[in-house]
Parts: structure tokens; C-alpha cells; sequence
């Protein structure tokens, strides 16, 4: 195989004349990608000329690529004084960097550079830096400037490097022994040269002779070789013949090994297979013991229950066995997974027929007493029922694993069973509690006409009082909401108490399946089990609380309809009762632990009934606030519905005082209020006998006293609104029917107050003909305090007539009226002083006059 030299020499070359003197392999970097080599030549005629060459690698092709003279060598650079350094840095016509292949090739070629180097001269020295001293050792020769580039490799040969052998010490020490003998060498080359011609002759010659005479010795030796060989043949024939043999054996052994390794394989298989049908038929095997347990089960005795249930965990646990797919296919496991079906089947069917007959059973039980020794309100409980049913909860789980079909059916005849008892149950225990509300107190006529008229129109704000039916009183709501707080409470347990063992007896807090993924197989393989790790926990709670408030629902299914007609029995006796319901039912459904449980979304939809009645027994209030109807022939007084506010605000108070429910209330205030505010406004604009003012005056006085008295924080702004109405209906009210009773004299004073206007001086109108002091003397002298006090008589009795007894404002008004004379009076005699100075003119009434005439006519009526 070429080496790389050759291949250099021959393909490179040999085609210009050239000699490769040394060459080392390169690349641009450390990985290698770029592969070339850097080269040393010499010119094969004279004159020599050395030049330095880039040779790549392309495609297993070498090719030139770049060729440079020695002469152009301006740096060497190592990098390294290292001999183990790759680095090779070269200063030609610009600086170019390369990383050696190889250490070897790396020396040979920096030392030869440098030695091509040291024997030629140039313009310029070749500078080496970081190269190993015994790479360079000895200084470059410096030639004068008239003898450079003349000197060439004829005058100085150079061995190249790859040729290139030291010599040795003996070699070193005989030649110069040599030197000695011949000093006369440095002289006369010519005659050393012959000397050690005729030397090297006479050695030659005695070689030959030596080798002459010992060709007997030869011959012998030769001989000897021969025998030899032929001994060695022999040994060799030998060596195969027992190579072959060994061969044959070493067959034959690996041949038993093979055999031996298919045995031990087999013996493995064996037992594995051993171990695995073992463990199959233990896994399989049920007990003789079992086997009569499950066909003919005792469920009546303890003893059989109990072997019974040990019975059915086997069998469950035999047909959930762990077994490989590929033994199911065996046909002795698939015999016994028949027989397992048939024990099953068979048991099953003894399961199902004992828990129906004892579940209808349970349905006709006639229960514990309701009443205990305090004679309270309470439910029948089924304690015992419960206590009976719990022996049988494992049985009724293995059923739900095993048998669904069945699980689902005695769950059916379950429900329908408790939900007959728990109907009659809960029908009695609300009867019970229709007695204890009512008490005995009620007229049977009472009742007739509360039951006939209907919720929620016993009474109303907008309705006369002595129109509405008898209410009940405090007692009687005190007593209803005990009695309903007494039902509510006692309906809790029992559903909590069912709730509790439907879900441990019927396993409600283990997600159900359906027949898509409740097969399990005989190899282990729970497909509900698989399919139940890819839904998500929250969906698995939210259906089973599902499965639990259906069969709830189902057990329970009369508890919300007897609920709601209890409440609405009570609510057409007494729709007060309706914000009484409203309140404690939602303080129930408020404290509910568990807001999703079967009872709170039952109370919760009760409690929408309740909040439905309740907002349109408001809505009749508002309506019949909005729809009233007042005689128009008498006066009108106090509205019924400001009248019967305070009733129904007081009894509301009683009922939603520091309660949940009361931004109910406060809503409903609202909207009554304003709806009374508007009615009132209203009925002042069109009645026909009773004054606007004093229909106004009158009733927002009345709202005003009633709510400053109830203090209800939502009717503050309300309160104030009623005060500042009630006070514009008194001013205007005064204004409109008091009047001026000095008419004549207020319209002297107008014009005087013109006059003024105009420009006049105050104490000049007196010279006016229209206004002077004769004038005012002739008005002063028709208002007689005779006169005075018969008109205000008069007055007295039309505001009499106009004001109703009941809220008692005439006192007030009339005082309102004196006010309004005094300040008229006041106003005329300061115009007097200031326009009349020292005329010595004034009514013939004084101040204390007016308010005696006052207070003589309020006393005479």
C-alpha cells in the first residue's frame, strides 16, 4: 500500500521535477473538516530552488493549492515551546495558521524548514519562534550582501530529514582514529581518498577468502537446514492432525453446551408454567364449604349470613383473579369461569328474592311511637329498620359489583318501599303540626273564610281595617313559627339519618358504572377501572351526589309537596305567615353544611315557593295601594294604607328583625313607600270634598310620626321626604285658606311699597294724594277688633270641617294661622312707623288682642 510520501511524490511532484523533502498533515481547525497537507520541495535541476506548497484533499483527489518560495518565509511560529504543540503559524505573504495531524510529521518538517533555512541566504532572516531548542540548534548562516542567493544546494548538499541517521558512538570514535592516522586529509584529499580506496580493495579481498574457505562449513550448515526443515514439516503435519481433532471436540462441546442450555431453557419454561398453574388453580379454586354456602345460602340465621358473605367475598375474589390473557383461553378456566357464573347466578338469585321480601315488608312496618314523654313534636324513626338491613351491607356491595342488573332492581323495590312508609310518616307528623299551630283557637267560620278567600287577600294596606278577616296575633305567629322551626328540625335528621345509610348500605360513595365498563375478566384487566382514571374527580363526586339526591328524591318524594301545602294551609289562614316561612326556611337553607345535600336543594325549592308567595303577597300591597278607592262624599282623613302601616310595618319587624332575609323587606319597603307617597299625591289632586293641602298635610304627617317611631334605617330618606311634604301642604294650606284678613289695609301697602319702588322716599308718601295719612286713618278705622275676631271665628269653624279627628291637626294648623296673622300685623305697622313717622296712626287692635282672640275661639270649640 503507497504511503502518503509516495502518493505526494508520484501524483504531485514527480510532474514538475521535484523532490518532497519533508511534509506534514494539516487542517483550519480542530475539528478536522478541512484535510490537506503543507510540503518542503526541492528542484530535481540545478540551480535548486526550495519552495513551500499547500496541498488539499478533495474527494480522495490531491491537488496544488497554493505554492509559496522559500525566500517569501518571514515568520515560524510553534506557539509552543512544547514539543507535543499542533499549532503551526507561518508569516508569507500574509499570516496563515494550521493544526498539525500528527507530532512526528510536525518536528520533521519545522527542523527541515529550519535547516533549508540555515544554508540559504536571503535579503531577509527567517525568524523561528517557540520551537524547541534541540530543534535549532546552531545559528543560520549570514552570507555578505555581493554572495546572496548565489549559494545553492550543489555547493551544500542537505540530507533530508526522513534520510537522515546519526551516528553511533563506535562509529564516531573510529572515524576519528581515522582523522588521526590521516592528518595529512585536511592537506591532500586526494590521497586520503585513494588510501581508503586501497583499504576498502584489500578488505574485500580477505571477505572473499574468508568466504571461500569456509564453504565446507557451509555446505554442512546447509545440510543441516534442510534436516531441519524437513523435522519441522513433520511437526506441522503433526500440529494439524491434532488441530483437526481439537477442532472436532471443541464442535461436539458446543454443541452439548447448546443442548445443556435447552434443557436448562425447558426446565425454566417448566416451572414457570408449574408455578403459573398453581398459582391459577389456586386462584380458582373454591372451597367445597363455599361452593354449598353460595347454591343453597341460609340469610334467615346469623351463622348462614355470615357464611354467606364469606362465601360471596371468595367467589368475587375468584372472578377478579389476576390471570394472564393468554390462560384465559385454556379450556379448563373457561369451565370454571361457567361454574363460577352459575354460582353466582345462583346465589344472586337467593340474594335478590330475601332482600325483596324483607324490603316490602319493611314498607307495610308500622313504625315506633311519634310522640316521646315530653309530649314535643317528632317523626317516626326507623332505627331498627336500619339496625336490621346493616348485616346485609356487604352483601348488598357484592351485589352491586357482581350483579347489577339485580343491585339496580332491589334498590328499585327499596325506594318504593321506604317512600310509601316515609309518605304516611310525614303526612302524620304535618297533620300533628297543623293541630299544634292551630290549637283549638281558630272558629271553624275563621277557618272557612280563609280557606275560601285564598292567599294572600285576608288583608291588605290599601283595604279598610274593618274589612279584613280576623288576623291571628302574636301568639298565634309565635306558635306557628315554633311549630314550623319543630318541623323543619325533625325532617333533618331523618333525611340525614336515611342519607347516611343509603349511601354506606347501596355504596352510593363508590362511583357507579354502567354495563359498558363493569366487566372484569379473569386476567385482572377492571376496564371500569381503566375508563374511571381518565374522568376527572370532580365529574366522579358530581355523579355520585347525583345518584344520592335521586334516591333521595325518590325515598323522600313526598316531603317537598306535604311541605309546601302545610306552608301554603297556614299562609291562606294568615299571609303574614308567608314572611314568617320565608325567614326561617331560609335561615335553614343558609346554615345547610352541605348545600347540594338532597334536603337543602328540597328546602331551597320550597323556599322558592315561599319567595314567590311572599313576593306577590308584596305585590298585592303595592296594588292595593296603587288601585285604592276613597268615598267621595264625606272627608277624606288618614288613607287606609297610611293607617294600616303601622301594623304591617311593626308585625314585619317582629318577623324580619336581624334576620338573613331582611334586604327582602327593605326591597318591599322601598317600593310600598313610594307607591304611598305617589297614592297620596294623587287622591289629594282628585278628591272632590277635602282640600289637597289638608289630605297631604295629614297623611305625611301621619307617615312622618309613624316612621320617625319605627327608626327603620332604609326609610330614613323617606322620613324626611314626609316631614318636608307635610310641611309645604301646612304652608300652602294656611296660605291658601287664612289668606289676608286685612285685605283692604295689605292692598294700601302694596301701592305704597310701589311708590317706594319707584323711587319715592319713605317719608314722603304722605304727601301723596292716593296715599295719604287721611287715607290710612280711613282704612285703620274699618278693621274693628269685633270684626277681626268674628272672621277669625269663621275661619276656625271652615278648618273644622276641612281637618279629620283622627290625626287631630286642627290645634296645629290654627296655631299656624296665628303665626301667619302676627306676621301680617307686624309687616303693616312697620311700614306704618317707617312710612308715617309721628302721625300717631295704628290699628285698633294690638298683638296681645289678636292672640286672645286665638286662644278664645280654640277654647269655645
Amino acid at each position: 500500500m503507497a504511503t502518503p510520501r509516495q502518493i505526494l511524490q508520484q501524483e504531485i511532484f514527480d510532474q514538475c521535477d521535484q523532490k518532497l523533502l519533508a511534509f506534514v498533515g494539516i487542517s483550519n481547525d480542530s475539528k478536522k473538516k478541512k484535510f490537506g497537507y503543507l510540503c518542503l520541495t526541492d528542484t530535481k535541476d540545478l540551480p535548486s530552488n526550495i519552495f513551500i506548497h499547500q496541498i488539499k484533499f478533495d474527494k480522495h483527489v490531491v491537488k496544488k493549492k497554493r505554492m509559496w518560495p522559500l525566500h517569501e518565509l518571514i515568520v515560524v511560529d510553534g506557539k509552543s515551546s512544547s514539543q507535543d504543540c499542533l499549532e503551526i503559524e507561518l508569516m508569507l505573504d500574509k499570516l496563515y495558521k494550521w493544526l498539525a495531524t500528527n507530532y512526528q510529521e510536525r518536528k520533521i518538517f519545522l527542523i527541515s524548514l529550519w535547516k533549508q533555512c540555515a544554508n540559504c541566504v536571503f535579503e531577509k532572516k527567517t525568524e523561528f519562534k517557540n520551537l524547541p531548542l534541540d530543534w535549532t540548534s546552531g545559528d543560520l548562516l549570514v552570507l555578505p550582501a555581493d554572495r546572496k542567493s548565489k549559494i545553492t544546494l550543489a555547493t551544500s548538499p542537505i540530507i533530508s530529514a526522513e534520510d537522515f541517521q546519526p551516528l553511533s558512538e563506535k562509529e564516531e570514535q573510529d572515524l576519528e582514529l581515522l582523522m588521526k592516522e590521516c592528518g595529512f586529509a585536511s592537506k591532500d584529499a586526494k590521497a586520503f581518498t585513494d588510501m581508503l580506496a586501497n583499504q576498502l580493495m584489500a578488505l574485500d579481498g580477505e571477505n572473499i577468502q574468508s568466504v571461500l574457505a569456509s564453504e565446507p562449513q557451509v555446505t554442512k550448515l546447509m545440510d543441516q537446514l534442510e534436516t531441519a526443515i524437513q523435522e519441522i514439516e513433520i511437526v506441522e503435519s503433526a500440529l494439524d492432525s491434532y488441530d483437526e481433532t481439537l477442532r472436532h471436540v471443541r464442535d461436539t462441546i458446543d454443541k452439548m453446551d447448546q443442548k445443556n442450555a435447552n434443557i436448562q431453557t425447558a426446565n425454566k419454561n417448566n416451572e414457570k408454567l408449574l408455578n403459573e398453574l398453581q398459582q391459577v388453580i389456586y386462584q380458582l379454586e373454591l372451597s367445597p364449604k363455599h361452593q354449598l354456602a353460595l347454591t343453597d345460602a341460609d340469610l334467615t340465621s346469623s351463622s348462614g349470613l355470615r357464611d354467606a358473605i364469606a362465601a360471596a367475598k371468595e367467589l368475587q375474589a375468584v372472578m377478579n383473579a389476576q390471570i394472564h390473557p393468554a390462560l384465559v383461553r385454556l379450556k379448563a378456566i373457561q369451565e370454571q369461569r361457567k361454574r363460577f357464573d352459575k354460582w353466582k347466578a345462583k346465589f344472586s338469585q337467593i340474594l335478590s328474592r330475601h332482600l325483596n321480601n324483607l324490603f316490602i315488608h319493611m314498607g307495610n312496618d308500622i313504625g315506633e311511637t311519634k310522640k316521646n314523654s315530653n309530649g314535643d313534636l317528632t317523626i317516626m324513626k326507623h332505627t331498627s329498620l336500619h339496625c336490621e338491613l346493616a348485616a346485609y351491607t356487604e352483601l348488598m356491595h357484592w351485589c352491586k359489583a357482581m350483579d347489577r342488573k339485580a343491585f339496580l332492581a332491589l334498590s328499585k323495590v327499596y325506594t318504593t318501599s321506604l317512600s310509601k312508609l316515609y309518605e304516611r310518616d310525614i303526612k302524620s307528623f304535618l297533620d300533628d303540626a297543623k293541630l299544634r299551630v292551630n290549637a283549638g283557637n281558630l272558629s271553624n267560620s275563621k277557618e272557612d273564610i280563609r280557606r275560601s278567600t285564598g292567599p294572600p287577600s285576608d288583608w291588605l294596606l290599601g283595604i279598610d281595617k274593618e274589612l279584613w278577616a280576623q288576623e291571628s296575633d302574636t301568639q298565634e305567629r309565635q306558635r306557628f313559627d315554633q311549630v314550623l322551626e319543630a318541623v323543619l328540625s325533625e325532617l333533618e335528621p331523618i333525611c340525614l339519618s336515611e342519607q347516611n345509610f343509603c349511601v354506606s348500605f347501596f355504596q352510593l360513595d363508590v362511583p357507579s358504572s354502567t354495563s359498558k365498563n363493569t366487566q372484569t375478566t379473569l386476567d385482572g384487566t377492571d376496564i371500569k377501572s381503566n375508563i374511571e382514571l381518565s374522568i376527572p374527580k370532580t365529574r366522579i363526586e358530581k355523579k355520585m351526589n347525583e345518584e344520592v339526591r335521586k334516591m333521595m328524591s325518590e325515598i323522600f318524594a313526598s316531603i317537598e309537596p306535604e311541605l309546601i301545602s302545610f306552608i301554603q294551609y297556614h299562609e291562606r289562614m294568615d299571609s303574614t305567615y308567608s314572611m314568617a316561612v320565608l325567614v326561617r326556611l331560609g335561615r335553614h337553607v343558609m346554615s345547610a353544611n352541605d348545600t347540594g345535600s338532597f334536603l337543602s336543594m328540597t328546602y331551597g325549592s320550597a323556599l322558592v315557593h315561599v319567595k314567590r308567595n311572599y313576593d306577590k303577597l308584596m305585590n298585592a300591597h303595592l296594588k292595593s295601594i296603587q288601585d285604592i278607592r276613597i268615598a267621595k262624599k264625606s272627608k277624606c282623613g288618614i288613607l287606609p294604607f297610611v293607617a294600616n302601616f303601622e301594623y304591617f310595618a311593626k308585625t314585619a319587624e317582629q318577623i324580619f328583625k336581624e334576620t338573613d332575609r331582611r334586604t327582602d323587606l327593605d326591597k318591599w319597603y322601598v317600593k310600598l313607600i313610594s307607591a304611598m307617597f305617589d297614592t297620596i299625591i294623587l287622591v289629594s289632586n282628585e278628591h272632590p270634598k277635602t282640600p289637597a293641602e289638608v289630605i297631604r298635610m295629614e297623611n305625611f304627617h301621619h307617615l312622618y310620626a309613624l316612621l320617625s317611631q319605627l327608626k327603620i334605617h332604609t326609610l330614613d330618606q323617606y322620613r324626611k321626604d314626609a316631614r318636608q311634604k307635610y310641611s309645604e301642604a301646612l304652608s300652602a294650606y294656611v296660605t291658601r285658606y287664612f289668606g289676608r284678613p286685612l285685605e283692604k289695609l295689605n292692598l294700601f301697602f302694596e301701592g305704597v311699597q310701589a311708590k317706594v319702588a319707584q323711587g319715592i322716599k319713605e317719608s314722603e308718601i304722605g304727601y301723596q294724594v292716593a296715599f295719604s295719612k287721611q287715607e290710612l286713618r280711613k282704612m285703620t278705622k274699618e278693621y274693628h277688633g269685633r270684626e277681626v275676631k268674628k272672621g277669625l271665628d269663621h275661619l276656625y269653624k271652615k278648618v273644622e270641617k276641612h281637618l279629620s279627628e283622627e290625626e287631630n291637626l286642627l290645634q296645629v294648623v290654627w296655631r299656624a294661622m296665628q303665626e301667619e296673622f302676627i306676621r301680617q300685623y307686624k309687616y303693616i305697622e312697620d311700614l306704618i312707623q317707617r312710612c308715617y313717622p309721628g302721625s300717631m296712626i295704628s290699628l285698633e287692635f294690638s298683638i296681645e288682642d289678636l292672640l286672645q282672640y286665638f286662644s278664645e275661639i280654640a277654647r269655645s270649640h
